[in-house]
């Protein structure tokens, strides 16, 4: 402990000093590099910042996803031909079909298949359905024309008049709620994220502490014997800079592969109903380039609080040492 002090205030007398030769000894920093409380600490930053990737590529997703959703009402729209007795189902699909096709304002129709019915309705009834033996409803997809839809009374009017089973489906209820679940979720997204940022926050503050208290010593000789508070700062700030950027970095990338396998397994998966029904809410479950971008900021900015956060903690520490006479009796 007394050459480590020794070495230490030679180090700072010589940056005190501005001394321009240097020592080809490796010098001894104030805060060891590789003790084991750093390792725990750059761990536990990065499972925060893992998990705070997360909770923003999930908040990305879902506020995508809801646009992607309040898009949809102004695109497409959904006729339904309930299975009745003597009803030709066929001939009644294609009757809504002509009547859509020949109203203004719809840009296409097309008539939901018996696969695709089917995968609709395997998470429930199984797979290998025969949709003939089962009074199934009938879907009719209907595109509308966003700069000019159709009025949509008037088309349902038409509809039931034509084939009594019928119905006719905007939609808009449905999403507005799925909408409004969005939205709720993304608020509880970003107060999750504040949280694991406060936490973050704290368990810099308590490892600073504890790495200063470790070495109380060799900071109380330097600082006694003239070294600037703005230099004991610089040393633990870099150090803490070091370990908060290389555990965000973990933690960051963890996540971003997560969402890249996710990705993949729900492309490899396609025409499967688990695969469909995660394509319907949140759709190919990519985050996108902001999600990327918001997650490289996320690890920069865990960086950056951590390095901060330890500046402060030092120099707190510090001015405490101030108020406490160095010489006792």
């Amino acid at each position: 402990m007394i050459e480590a002090v020794r070495r230490v205030t030679l180090r700072g007398f010589g940056r005190l000093a501005g001394l321009g030769r240097r020592d080809d000894r490796r010098q001894t920093p104030i805060v060891p590099p590789g003790n084991v409380a750093g390792r725990a600490l750059m761990t536990v930053i990065g499972i925060m910042t893992f998990l705070a990737s997360l909770t923003l590529g999930a908040v990305t997703l879902v506020s995508d996803t809801a646009s992607v959703w309040e898009s949809q009402i102004s695109r497409e729209i959904t006729a339904q031909v309930r299975p009745d007795d003597g009803l030709d189902m066929a001939a009644a699909l294609e009757t809504v079909r002509q009547i859509a096709l020949a109203t203004p304002g719809i840009a296409g129709v097309q008539v939901m298949d018996d696969a695709a019915t089917g995968r609709l309705l395997s998470p429930w009834l199984g797979e290998g359905l025969d949709l003939d033996d089962l009074p199934v409803p009938r879907l009719v997809l209907i595109a509308i024309d966003e700069d000019a839809p159709p009025d949509f009374t008037a088309l349902r009017t038409r509809l039931i008049a034509a084939v009594p089973q019928a119905s006719l489906d905007d939609h808009r209820a449905w999403v507005s709620r799925l909408v409004t679940m969005a939205n709720a979720t993304v608020l509880v997204g970003a107060a999750i994220l504040a949280l694991v940022m406060i936490a973050t926050i704290l368990t810099v503050v308590f490892a600073t502490r504890g790495a200063m208290t470790g070495n109380r010593h060799i900071i109380e000789v330097l600082h006694f014997v003239g070294a600037r508070a703005s230099f004991i700062a610089n040393e633990f700030q870099g150090h803490f800079l070091r370990l908060g950027l290389v555990g965000a970095m973990v933690g960051g990338s963890a996540a971003v592969l997560v969402f890249l396998l996710m990705g993949l397994w729900t492309r490899a998966n396609q025409a499967t109903p688990e695969a469909d029904q995660i394509s319907a809410l949140f759709g190919s479950f990519a985050i996108g380039w902001t999600g990327y971008v918001g997650v490289i900021v996320l690890v920069a900015t865990v960086g950056g609080l951590t390095a901060f956060t330890s500046r402060l903690t030092v120099k707190r520490q510090l001015a405490a040492i101030d108020m406490i006479s160095p010489v006792e009796g």
